[in-house]
C-alpha cells in the first residue's frame, strides 16, 4: 500500500496550533479527508479525522454532545454522560473516524503528510499559488468542463451530467425529499 496523493489546505490563522488540513490517496485507489496538521511542543504532526462522541437523551434518544446541558431535540436536562478516558486519563471527547493500526504505516502517513505540508508552505509563498486540496470535491476545472462540452455547443446550452465516480468524486445521493417513503410519509432509510 502506498500513498499516492496528499493533498494541503494551509490555515492563515496566525497563533493558532491547527496549520493545515489535507487528504491522502492510496493506491490512486482510496482517499481520507479531514487529516489535520497541529504544531506541537516537538514540531508539526498529523491527527487522524474524527467525531464527536455523543450520547442519547433519556426522554427522545436524540444524539446530543458529551458535554450538553440540554437535549438539542427536546430541551431535557441532561446528566453528565461517564466519561470515558483515554491512556493518559484524558476526558475521550472524539472518537477517530479512520487510523493507522500499527505504528510503521503511522510513521510512513506522518512523514509523507509532513513532507508535502513543507512542500506546499514553500509553494505558498510564490505569486499565484493555488492549493491543491478541495473542501466540497469541486473538481471539475475550465479544462475538464470544455472536454464535457460539445464544441460549438454554449455552457448554458449543455445538460448537467453526472460527475465521474473516482476517488475525489463521491456517487451522488439522493436527497431526503427523494428518497422511498414508507405508508406514514416517513422516509425508509432515515
Amino acid at each position: 500500500m502506498q500513498i499516492t496523493e496528499v493533498r494541503i489546505k494551509l490555515m492563515e490563522e496566525p497563533g493558532e496550533r491547527l496549520k493545515a488540513f489535507c487528504s491522502i490517496t492510496f493506491d490512486d485507489a482510496f482517499v481520507v479527508r479531514d487529516l489535520k496538521i497541529i504544531e506541537g511542543t516537538n514540531g508539526p504532526f498529523v491527527a487522524m479525522p474524527s467525531r464527536k462522541l455523543t450520547a442519547h437523551c433519556p426522554s427522545c434518544r436524540a444524539k446530543n454532545h458529551l458535554r450538553a446541558a440540554h437535549c438539542n431535540q427536546c430541551g431535557t436536562r441532561l446528566k453528565e454522560a461517564p466519561a470515558l478516558r483515554d491512556e493518559e486519563g484524558r476526558t475521550k471527547l472524539y472518537a477517530d473516524i479512520a487510523h493507522p493500526i500499527n505504528s510503521a504505516c503511522r510513521e510512513m502517513i506522518q512523514s509523507r503528510v509532513i513532507d508535502a505540508f513543507e512542500e506546499e508552505r514553500a509553494r505558498a509563498k510564490q505569486p499565484g499559488y493555488v492549493p491543491t486540496y478541495d473542501d466540497f470535491h469541486e473538481e471539475e476545472t475550465v479544462a475538464e468542463a470544455r472536454e464535457m462540452r460539445p464544441v460549438g455547443v454554449a455552457p448554458a446550452q449543455v445538460q448537467p451530467a453526472e460527475k465521474p465516480h473516482g476517488p475525489h468524486h463521491p456517487p451522488s445521493q439522493p436527497t431526503r425529499a427523494e428518497r422511498p417513503k414508507n405508508e406514514f410519509g416517513a422516509g425508509v432509510f432515515d
